[in-house]
């Protein structure tokens, strides 16, 4: 078989923000807000018990949050409704976006004017026009950008917008037009907290109740994206080249994990089973990139096949695994054989700041800059479907000590 070593595409991350809310929410704080509202020692909550039983066990010691549980929505006796979260979104998540973005922006050195395109994704907000409209206003951006918001994808938001945002420089480089594409996501889920122990009390019996309630959290995460049109206009070193990326969906799996708006607010589905689907997934679409993923980096490095297209394996690489939970972390290390010193940067946003949906792998890719050291980093997600976003990059710059 002859490969094809076409030149790699030039699309570069040049800047990343993440930003985080400023409550930090214990374990303890949950179940103390449980006990508000349910008597958490009834035997007749054992599914709600079942919840704060995991909720203790997650492996997460504090969780990123935007109110604390003394103030706003969780000092009523009723629950938000749809449209008063919505309200307070698009102040608070808007708010909470642009400060990621401005960080983003800020180590791209690209001021508002020069962005070319945005493209934002959230699973905690609906509406038409979307939250972007709002947080390219905030930034003052050009009236003349390109919007893309993106909408159903979840957990796996934070890469599916790289994807979307790899195709459009893409289709820019063919027409040798520069972009500056300026992505975002934004979760806010700890203020449908009620309507989580709300389920968990409903739920059919203990063994499937969403545990939710358990593990999301709050945050907002931006990157930049420039093909090399808009490269040759800067002088400044790129962060990332991405090279390749992907997704697929995981057959028969599309109601263990969905995010719906119900007559009684937002519902969260969110099985068991998920980590056992998710660990089989990642070594599949893993083997699937690698091959074109050798040869990018053949094609933009001018060594010899012989060289270059050694045999990069799983343990070559730093990686941005999706946090999803303590049994998806552990699911891919066993079934990956990574390391801790691989999953290092992953280990420690779930542990401090919990599952912020759609933004957090993006902030362990955030992360993994000053924790990690490995050139070669592939990043991956998992969102409804079951459905995983895989994307592969290479440092720019590597620290050779």
């Amino acid at each position: 078989m002859v490969l094809n070593h076409s030149p790699p595409p030039g699309l570069y991350i040049t800047g990343l923000g993440s930003q985080y809310p400023p409550y930090l929410l214990g374990p303890e704080k949950l179940e103390e807000f449980a006990a508000r509202f349910y008597d958490v020692e009834s035997p007749g909550l054992c599914r709600l018990k079942k919840l704060l039983q995991i909720n203790r066990s997650s492996g997460i010691e504090t969780r990123s949050a935007i109110r604390s549980y003394e103030s706003g929505f969780a000092t009523r006796p009723e629950a938000p409704t749809i449209s008063e979260l919505a309200e307070f979104y698009h102040q608070a998540g808007v708010d909470l976006t642009t400060q990621a973005c401005k960080k983003a922006l800020r180590e791209s050195q690209i001021s508002p004017q020069h962005v070319t395109h945005t493209i934002g994704v959230t699973c905690t907000n609906q509406g038409n026009p979307g939250f972007d409209l709002l947080v390219n206003r905030k930034l003052g951006l050009s009236a003349n950008v390109d919007r893309m918001l993106l909408h159903g994808v979840g957990c796996a938001g934070g890469l599916a917008i790289m994807r979307a945002a790899a195709q459009i420089a893409c289709g820019a480089s063919m027409r040798r037009k520069p972009v500056r594409i300026l992505a975002f996501a934004c979760e806010l889920c700890t203020p449908n907290v009620r309507h989580d122990l709300a389920f968990a009390e409903k739920a059919p019996n203990a063994e499937n109740i969403s545990i939710a309630g358990a593990l999301f959290s709050d945050a907002a995460a931006a990157f930049v994206l420039c093909n090399e049109y808009a490269m040759a206009e800067t002088e400044i070193t790129p962060l990332f080249q991405l090279l390749e990326w992907g997704n697929s969906l995981i057959p028969d799996t599309v109601e263990h994990m969905a995010f719906f708006a119900d007559v009684d607010g937002y519902r969260t589905v969110l099985t068991r089973d998920v980590p056992q689907y998710t660990k089989h997934a990642i070594g599949p679409m893993f083997e699937k990139l690698l091959p074109s993923y050798q040869s990018q980096i053949q094609s933009s490095s001018g060594e010899g096949v012989g060289e270059v297209a050694k045999s990069l394996g799983v343990s070559d690489f730093d990686w941005a695994l999706h946090p999803g939970g303590e049994a998806i972390i552990e699911g891919a290390k066993q079934v990956l054989g990574l390391t801790e010193d691989q999953l290092q940067a992953s280990r420690e946003i779930y542990r401090t700041r919990g599952n912020s949906s759609s933004a957090t792998v993006l902030i362990v890719l955030d992360r993994l800059r000053s924790l990690g050291k490995r050139e070669y980093v592939v990043a991956t997600s998992f969102g409804p479907g079951l459905a995983i976003e895989m994307a592969m990059l290479r440092r720019c710059e590597v620290d050779e000590d």
